[in-house]
């Protein structure tokens, strides 16, 4: 899954067709489709579109009628559509009064008045946080995260069975469009059985795209790193969980801090604390974090760190723990004042508030300050090393004790790495059949040639790989599909 983070539906729609469907992909998380509160200081930062107003169709990524030419364009050509729901809570407490919103709906946050869905005071918790100031203050306390305000959002009361039909009908009016599911936004600060009250009530996925009793993908955004009251687990029983524990302590490996080592990635995955595999839903960085925000500090890689993030997601695909999504970003003006992005809240690309298109550059990058780390070949051809391993288990590890690595999927797939201040020149057992292969890394097979690097795999499973320690991608990646 890709994270098209603020793209528009019509640029998402053609996406699809043109690159993601080629290239393997199986689906799209998008930025949340709803009505929301338009924040003129700042000027319209990403954050405003985590503060429903109403659950009509109708943001600055586009209206209902481009929405659901996106989801059957999308599906037709077999690209699932995954919303990001924003279900436990509406806009801000200070938000204000009137018609500053996307769709022009109005509202009344201090009277606790959303007409548009319609919401009045009986519906949000208010009565019911027991804190002095109605806001969260203290992550020990499990009722005050899921019954008070985070950071002053106006919070739904989800066990009144008004407010969980009120979500559920916003929800199946995006199945029957045709999407495949949802991220849960803010699960954490939401009870797992309210959830699970709504899930219950939604349609199964539309039959002219998915087999009959198809049920909605879930993945809940719960960020847990240990040391709160609030654990992941609680909410495994409604879908999957985000691993927010795997991009931070990935990137603490690839930057070699705190002693740590690729070595050390031997036993990657739930012998490392983490949550059982076919729970986790795992990512690099995510649009969050990247920037400061959620969970994992100054560790998590992104693509301002282009070359070491570019290892950390090789990794993250090639191995089999979780369910993967890759992020897509756009550029803003970074500025850290005392190790604090002052910028952080930057919306999308814009010209006077309106998103611009994504721009495909005659390299297959993109323009217009979209960064489209989906469409880095080094990120695209992973996917593809994925999609090509499915199902294969993991196997002939090696490490040099340090942070040189390499494992294999199977008969198909081995993927080798340097993070060493030292050249790696060794031979490997890769567990393929013998052949010719192409590097996915530096190169690609086309019309039966490597534009890249070639990996010569003699008959019993052998190759010999060099890699300087400043190789542009010090990582070489081979599979089933790029042999010659």
């Amino acid at each position: 899954m890709v994270h098209l983070f603020e793209w528009r539906w019509v640029d998402i729609a053609q996406e699809c067709e043109r690159y993601l469907a080629p290239n393997g992909f199986g689906g799209v998380q998008i930025s949340p489709p709803n009505e929301n509160i338009v924040v003129n200081n700042p000027s319209r930062p990403w954050w405003e579109r985590y503060q429903p107003i109403s659950y009509k169709i109708c943001t600055r990524s586009g209206n209902e009628n481009e929405f659901r030419d996106m989801v059957t364009r999308c599906n037709n050509v077999g690209v699932r559509i995954y919303v990001d729901a924003v279900i436990n809570h509406m806009c801000g407490e200070g938000g204000g009064a009137g018609t500053s919103s996307t769709c022009g709906s109005y509202f009344n946050a201090g009277n606790r008045e959303f007409p548009a869905v319609p919401y009045s005071g009986w519906d949000f918790n208010d009565g019911k946080c027991k804190t002095s100031s109605g806001g969260i203050e203290s992550y020990n306390d499990a009722y005050q995260v899921r019954d008070c305000r985070l950071v002053g959002l106006l919070d739904l009361a989800l066990e009144k069975d008004y407010v969980r039909t009120q979500i559920a009908n916003y929800m199946n009016h995006l199945i029957d469009i045709g999407v495949a599911g949802f991220r849960l936004d803010a699960s954490k600060h939401m009870w797992p059985g309210d959830i699970k009250a709504v899930l219950d009530k939604l349609h199964n996925l539309n039959t002219k795209w998915f087999p009959g009793g198809s049920r909605p993908f879930i993945f809940q955004e719960v960020i847990d790193l240990g040391g709160e009251a609030i654990t992941s687990s609680e909410y495994f029983g409604n879908g999957r969980v985000t691993e927010f524990k795997y991009g931070a302590k990935l990137g603490t490996v690839i930057r070699r801090w705190n002693g740590e080592k690729m070595a050390y990635l031997k036993n990657w995955g739930e012998g490392w604390g983490f949550m059982p595999s076919d729970r986790a839903l795992v990512f690099v960085d995510n649009h969050d974090n990247q920037r400061g925000h959620g969970a994992g500090g100054s560790s998590i890689l992104t693509f301002w760190d282009a070359r070491l993030y570019k290892m950390a997601v090789g990794f993250m695909l090639a191995h089999p723990y979780g369910f993967t999504r890759v992020m897509s970003s756009y550029r803003w003006p970074r500025y850290f004042v005392n190790g604090q992005d002052v910028n952080d809240w930057v919306g999308p690309p814009n010209n006077n508030g309106v998103t611009k298109e994504v721009t495909i550059n005659p390299d297959t990058t993109c323009g217009n300050d979209w960064v489209c780390e989906h469409r880095w070949r080094q990120i695209r051809n992973m996917v593809i090393f994925r999609n090509v391993v499915d199902g294969q288990p993991f196997q002939n590890w090696w490490d040099n004790g340090s942070n040189q690595v390499a494992f294999g999927r199977g008969n198909k797939g081995f993927i080798v790495f340097n993070n060493d201040d030292w050249s790696l020149s060794t031979t490997l057992q890769t567990g393929l059949p013998g052949g010719t292969y192409c590097d996915v890394i530096s190169g690609d097979k086309i019309n039966g040639n490597c534009t890249g690097i070639k990996v010569y795999v003699s008959s019993d499973g052998k190759a010999q790989f060099s890699i300087s320690n400043s190789a542009e991608d010090p990582f070489i990646a081979i599979h089933a599909d790029s042999k010659l």
